[in-house]
């Protein structure tokens, strides 16, 4: 063998010979002459100093030395291809989609599918809670939010997901934690540990003294409001998904008979176009049915 360096289209033209022992198809299959395609073999046998392949009246089959070449040669073929699939990556700019999620839902799956499509994306999923999830958007800081409502709408693009129930969270030892369901008018002389815009159902029966105590000193933080239900400072209202990820022994949850579900969409800036979050959301509405572990409603 000579000292050449191996030509890697001479190696492929051979593998398509030896797949096809017919110098006319393997021509064909190639796109070239069949005049071109013997002279590459030949070329290539030269430089080798080996025999590949026998040729006569009867057609053409493989030498021992060309059955070996075929085997290392489809290995260094997909090495290759290999190679320059990895630096083709290695140079393209990572694609990047900030989520913010909110406790509960789960923006996992479609994080996977949105990747899946392409090694350079990426999915950076941000936790935030329901007094900051359209801010975060607004800011900047997220190009789509998991979002639940009520929230101010102003200026965002929604898509429905999913909707689930609303779970009002006392303590245990509340007089009304033996019943099996509340109503608003039970919870209306009670203290309300979050924002009133997120229940204003509440905000609509409670006395004026509750509403502007519970403005003044909302809990936005979902551990913050369980501890101070479990202190029984007052109650909270939280989506079912939720409630049951923080299960606790000094807590009851009761369901409330007029509390409307939360509605969970997806929300974004309309007015800013960015493709690769509007890829992101057809993933994410295609898995819109896994946004909530079927576990937290178990």
């Amino acid at each position: 063998m000579t000292s050449t360096d191996l030509d890697m289209r001479k190696l492929r033209y051979f593998v398509a010979v030896a797949e096809e022992l017919n110098f006319g198809r393997a021509a064909a299959r190639l796109h070239i002459a069949q005049p071109v395609l013997s002279r590459q073999i030949r070329s290539l046998e030269r430089e080798l100093g080996v025999k590949l392949l026998n040729r006569d009246t009867r057609g053409t089959t493989l030498t021992a030395a060309g059955s070996r070449l075929l085997e290392d040669a489809r290995f260094l073929l997909t090495e290759v291809q290999a190679l320059r699939q990895r630096l083709s990556r290695s140079e393209a700019p990572a694609i990047v989609v900030t989520v913010g999620v909110l406790p509960g839902l789960l923006a996992t799956a479609a994080a996977r599918a949105f990747e899946a499509v392409d090694p350079a994306r990426r999915v950076v999923i941000v936790p935030v809670n329901w007094s900051e999830q359209a801010e975060v958007i607004r800011r900047g800081d997220a190009q789509v939010v998991y979002a639940r409502s009520p929230f101010d709408l102003s200026g965002l693009a929604t898509a429905p997901l999913l909707e689930e129930p609303r779970d009002v969270v006392l303590p245990a030892d509340d007089p009304l934690a033996a019943r099996r369901s509340v109503s608003l008018a039970d919870l209306a002389s009670r203290r309300l540990l979050q924002d009133p815009a997120s229940v204003p159902e509440w905000y609509a029966v409670a006395g004026p003294a509750l509403r502007r105590q519970a403005v003044q000193s909302s809990v936005s933080g979902v551990e913050q409001k369980l501890e101070m239900v479990a202190a029984r400072a007052g109650f909270a209202v939280l989506p079912r998904s939720t409630v049951n990820s923080y299960r606790r022994p000094d807590l009851r949850v009761l369901p409330a008979d007029d509390l409307a579900p939360s509605q969970v969409v997806l929300a974004w800036d309309g007015t800013v176009a960015d493709a690769a979050r509007d890829e992101f959301i057809a993933a994410a509405l295609a898995c819109a049915g896994q946004t909530i572990d079927p576990a937290a409603h178990a």
